[in-house]
């Protein structure tokens, strides 16, 4: 059997492409092994968002060679949709696959076995037709090492925001047949599997035949077997505030909101192309957080925005420290090929973009803390994961990172614990006294180091 190994970079939505290829590949009769693992094929699904993401392709194509000097690689997605000429010249690099193509990929090598440098691939965006996924009996089998799959609900964007290229790497916004996505969830559901992450580039844009995702929350949460619901990421614009009403019981999603603002400061979101202002973004986070009790709620924001100055950077640092954001992931700003901003003037120094990074770090970690501190002494339940180092990993429906030592396997269990105090940068707990009696808890830590 030719075995194959896949490495990937960037969002939620390139995770589970990958989670569909895998399947897809054993389907066609490949042995799919570990990356990290000598490989007769590595597939590379990339990432174009910053300059971090192209460097990291390369260095996963130097470990598939160092692994095996015989290997064939595939880069796909992103990067590839972006980049091919780039791409080529790396070494061991048979296949070039873009973002539309990318689903075929056990099709095109499977068609090519000759051996030597094959064609090289990159297919044109689709533009706005709604589209399936290749589903099979596979499926079950989604992602074996997680309890948590994710479902691809839509693709591509209109925004064309100025420091973005995704528009011209994943095409225009086009979503998923409705009747495809529950099919998958009713598989997912059948395998086990407890927790679904509806992922997208911009899921608020979905609409298929008169559905909406409100339709596809509902759907998704009549399948007995799925407990939870979550949210990858959801412009604010874009946020239906009916969503509110299915975060309570007996609904299943979860108290979890990404909502990415990038700027905290109107003039920059101005120049970015944000349509929005920032009273616009705290009037909603206020209503969330209001209604919602428990929600943990995350951002997007990006350091460094050319012409970016000091009284720039302290708006947003402001905007970020007054309104309840609970984390937010930092970007430094990166120039893309294709993308407006490049020929923007006022860069800011890189040390500039370090120090204020740094500076909303540490916010973040403050705002975090001070969100579980929230929590403690309250009933929350817990979905584990995964056992590692002697405990137990799972996470609250807010997203709150718990362990457990136990002698039970709680791998796929949903348990309620009790957080209790924080100690050393870590939440402890113990479970409810049941379960402690059934053997299955003894003590429960969460440690700080980001959702």
């Amino acid at each position: 059997m030719i075995k194959v190994s896949f490495f990937t970079l960037g969002c939620r939505l390139n995770q589970s492409e990958t989670a569909v290829l895998e399947g897809v590949f054993r389907d066609q009769g490949f042995m799919v092994v570990p990356f990290g693992r000598p490989a007769d094929i590595a597939v590379i699904n990339s990432c174009t968002v910053t300059s971090s993401g192209d460097s990291d392709a390369r260095r996963a194509v130097r470990k598939a060679v160092s692994l095996n000097a015989l290997v064939r690689v595939a880069v796909i997605g992103c990067q590839a949709q972006i980049q091919k000429e780039k791409i080529l010249a790396w070494p061991n690099v048979n296949w070039v696959v873009g973002t539309a193509g990318k689903m075929r990929l056990a099709e095109i090598i499977g068609r090519d076995q000759s051996g030597g440098k094959s064609e090289q691939v990159v297919v044109p965006v689709i533009r706005r037709k709604a589209f399936t996924m290749p589903l099979s009996k596979v499926l079950a089998v989604h992602d074996a090492a997680r309890t948590r799959a994710n479902i691809k609900i839509q693709d591509g964007c209109d925004n064309f925001c100025a420091y973005c290229e995704i528009p011209f790497a994943r095409g225009r916004s086009r979503s998923r047949e409705f009747a495809d996505v529950i099919k998958e969830a009713g598989a997912l559901a059948g395998a086990g599997y407890k927790e679904v992450v509806i992922t997208g580039v911009n899921v608020g844009d979905y609409s298929d035949a008169g559905k909406s995702l409100i339709d596809v929350v509902k759907g998704i949460e009549k399948f007995p077997g799925i407990e939870r619901i979550r949210i990858s990421s959801i412009e604010h614009t874009k946020l239906p505030l009916d969503l509110i009403g299915l975060m309570r019981p007996p609904h299943k999603l979860c108290r979890f909101l990404h909502i990415p603002v990038q700027s905290g400061c109107d003039r920059t979101l101005r120049r970015m192309g944000r349509a929005y202002s920032c009273s616009q973004v705290a009037q909603l986070v206020r209503q969330l957080t209001s209604e919602i009790p428990g929600l943990m709620l995350g951002t997007d924001v990006i350091v460094g925005f050319p012409g970016e100055t000091a009284q720039d950077f302290e708006a947003t640092r402001g905007f970020l420290e007054s309104l309840p954001f609970h984390y937010f992931h930092v970007f430094s700003y990166s120039s893309r090929a294709r993308a407006r901003s490049r020929v923007f003037k006022n860069a800011v120094p890189d040390s500039v973009i370090k120090a204020r990074s740094a500076i909303l770090r540490s916010l973040s970690n403050a705002k975090h803390k001070l969100f579980v501190d929230s929590l403690l002494g309250t009933e929350q339940t817990v979905l584990f994961e995964q056992k590692k180092n002697e405990h137990w990993i799972g996470h609250t429906d807010n997203y709150v990172k718990i362990k457990v030592s136990s002698d039970k396997d709680l791998k796929n269990v949903l348990m309620p614990v009790i957080l209790q105090s924080i100690a050393g940068g870590a939440v402890l707990a113990t479970s409810k006294s049941r379960l402690v009696n059934d053997g299955y808890c003894r003590q429960d830590q969460r440690s700080y180091s980001g959702t």
